[in-house]
């Protein structure tokens, strides 16, 4: 039954409609995001002046906010239950359609200092999650084990889990995502003089350099985890669950619930998740640098975090675009068409 929203409020607010209105929303593009200085780029400059209230969705972010050009942005709120609640909330809602609909999660992260820097962007093709495993206390693990993590149900660290809950890793389409590199890879990118100076802690290349746009994997979870230890046995994860097939590069708090959501709506037939890709940008680096300890580091002001939610936006955007402006070829499926 559709309600106005003037009348749930006592006002006039002309743009305000409940999402169970018998005229569905069809966005061509829903960006994620999952807080408000993700969010604040695209709704600064898009103009994206239809809201949608939507049952289910975190109260400190109610709406999805969409333009006439089909694009749409939503935001989660931070952590592995919020993307869950608030993905299924939208994909569920009859009042959406989302099945020739384009999704982009579009946030900041952690990255490796071998694989990135502050400001870099990276989109996914595997996300894995970092958490569902044994941990054993540090000051009891045996002599031979190289770190305090194994497998659900295994035995030892490197043996694959026995057992688990199906949601420990996420393949995204790859033609889709190296379509998505190959457009964006030569944005402009936002850098600064504070992440500049930053980079000086770290000897690899890929941290002492400028940002830029690649394509490597990322690593859920909702301990925002930080220090070189931790990330070495996590890289030992990432392959172990994967067979060498993915390679961490980010580190966030959602991706994998995210995900969840988006499945469980595609096997629903509510949306395509070949049509899903992943984007994060590096506000920080997951380790300390050569002359840090892992809590100076964590504590650290590195100028990181405005360009990573501006690029972020910028990344998104570009390859958002080339789907609506050409939306004839794109709506009955993905089109992958490569530039030269």
């Amino acid at each position: 039954m559709y309600i106005p929203l003037a009348i749930l409020l006592g006002t006039t607010i002309a743009t305000q409609v409940i999402a169970q209105d018998a005229t569905r929303t069809s966005p061509k593009v829903l960006i994620i995001t999952m807080f408000e200085q993700e969010a604040k780029p695209w709704l600064e400059n898009e103009n994206l002046g239809h809201k949608i209230l939507v049952p289910g969705l975190n109260p400190d972010y109610p709406e999805v906010a969409c333009n006439e050009a089909g694009l749409c942005l939503m935001t989660t709120a931070m952590g592995f239950s919020n993307a869950a609640s608030s993905v299924s909330a939208v994909a569920l809602n009859p009042g959406f359609d989302l099945t020739n609909t384009y999704v982009v999660i579009a946030g900041i992260a952690g990255v490796d200092p071998k694989d990135g820097t502050l400001g870099s962007a990276h989109w996914a093709k595997f996300a894995v999650d970092a958490d569902l495993n044994h941990r054993i206390d540090p000051a009891e693990i045996p002599d031979t084990w190289a770190d305090d993590t194994i497998g659900l149900g295994a035995d030892t660290p490197g043996e694959k889990p026995k057992w688990g809950a199906g949601t420990e890793v996420y393949a995204l389409n790859s033609d889709l995502v190296d379509y998505a590199y190959d457009v964006t890879r030569n944005v402009p990118l936002l850098d600064g003089d504070t992440a500049t100076a930053y980079r000086a802690h770290y000897d690899q290349d890929a941290a002492q350099g400028k940002p830029m746009v690649s394509i490597c994997d990322t690593l859920s979870s909702d301990t925002y985890w930080h220090g070189v230890n931790i990330a070495e046995s996590k890289e030992k994860w990432v392959a172990l669950l994967t067979d060498g097939k993915a390679d961490y590069c980010t580190t966030q708090m959602e991706d994998n619930a995210t995900l969840t959501a988006l499945k469980r709506a595609s096997e629903a037939g509510m949306l395509d998740f070949d049509r899903v890709t992943l984007l994060r940008t590096a506000s920080n680096f997951d380790r300390q640098g050569k002359d840090q300890s892992a809590i100076e580091s964590l504590k650290s002001r590195s100028g990181g975090f405005p360009l990573a939610t501006e690029n972020a936006y910028r990344v998104a955007k570009a390859y958002a675009d080339t789907i609506m402006n050409d939306w004839a070829d794109w709506e009955a499926a993905p089109q992958i068409k490569h530039s030269e």
